[in-house]
């Protein structure tokens, strides 16, 4: 089933769908650009864009009508015959909204919470080939780092060699704002890179990714810059035994709030509890945060197509942190750990 027919078979009877957010845009036509729209019906697939982009939505997307802006949005309207279209909200203001039902008032419009935007929760064998090919890539920029990483740099220094790196060797953007952080710094779990010199005995938590063929990596390693104390050691080790436990219990089926807590319930029995307050992990694809994820809150299963994080981590205010984070994927052959980075600890 294509991507478009999965979406209307989750769309209500005479209801449409009108596709605003970017990463939706490209999941359903493969056009990249934000200046475009989309409108999806029982019967019609139409790219809403503007002459500088006709070539390229020709060639991107060659399934779908095109249609040009400049003769007005309600006759892009007009070529559907469905009276309710689903809108997605997040993505669109109130002053967007009151001017589309104001100028299309034979339509009537309906937030869409979240359903076009569900389909892609479950990845299709190519998506996950592109994860997996950005995650090979983060994994070789981690080797590569590894051996420029020392005592007197700066965690800008390394973060930019990382980031450039990965852009040299084929990254479109990165997948976020790169985290290296060090010593204290590191019980920041968004600790992004400062000019702080990396000193004789710190941890060092980097956390990256990049973006590949319009789909996100994500890697964190810690990795010890010089011999460290005995508490932090500890500490490591913990984090990779709850990572470690995590992943064992990942399989179609199981509840996703059942995954946090075998990691959760690894850090709290060793004393850190507290010490641990992000959920587990998020799906991996489009963007870098996407649905499903592993919280203690989160509701539903594990589904073949998921790709999910797995990324405990222990924070200690004045001390330090420790992160350890794969992407999975869940396949018809089973669980499949993208990123393949060593956990052990290495000390450089």
């Amino acid at each position: 089933m294509s991507r478009i027919e999965r979406l209307r078979a989750v769309l209500p009877e005479n209801t449409a769908a009108y596709i605003t957010a970017y990463p939706d845009i490209f999941y359903y036509s493969g056009f990249q650009s934000e200046d475009a729209r989309l409108i999806i019906s029982a019967k019609k697939a139409i790219i809403i864009t503007d002459s500088r982009y006709t070539l390229q939505a020709r060639v991107q997307a060659p399934e779908f009508e095109l249609y040009d802006i400049k003769n007005g949005l309600k006759g892009a309207f007009e070529l559907v015959s469905e009276e309710k279209i689903l809108f997605q909200e997040e993505n669109l203001s109130v002053k967007s909204y009151n001017a589309l039902c104001a100028d299309i008032c034979k339509k009537t419009f309906e937030a869409s919470n979240g359903a076009i935007s569900k389909p892609r929760e479950i990845k299709d064998s190519g998506e996950i080939a592109k994860i997996r090919a950005a995650e090979e890539l983060g994994d070789r920029a981690f080797s590569y780092i590894l051996e420029r990483i020392a005592v007197g740099r700066q965690e800008r220094e390394i973060a930019l060699e990382l980031e450039f790196f990965m852009r040299q060797n084929g990254a479109s953007g990165l997948s976020f704002e790169t985290i290296a952080a060090s010593g204290v710094r590191s019980a920041m779990p968004h600790g992004v890179a400062s000019d702080k010199v990396i000193e004789k005995g710190d941890l060092l938590t980097l956390d990256f990714g990049c973006v590949l063929d319009g789909y996100c990596s994500d890697m964190t390693r810690t990795v010890a810059v010089g011999e460290l104390s005995e508490r932090a050691r500890e500490i490591y080790e913990v984090v990779k035994k709850a990572q470690q436990t995590a992943l064992d219990v990942i399989s179609e089926g199981v509840k996703l709030s059942a995954v946090d807590k075998a990691a959760r319930d690894v850090i709290r029995t060793s004393g850190y509890g507290e010490n641990f307050g992000h959920a587990l992990g998020h799906s991996v694809g489009i963007e870098i945060h996407e649905n499903p994820c592993f919280s203690p809150r989160a509701e539903g299963v594990v589904q073949k197509g998921n790709v999910i994080t797995v990324e405990p981590g222990i924070y200690i205010d004045g001390f330090g942190g420790v992160r350890i984070e794969d992407v999975v994927a869940i396949t018809e052959k089973g669980t499949e750990i993208l990123s393949k980075s060593t956990k052990e600890l290495i000390i450089l």
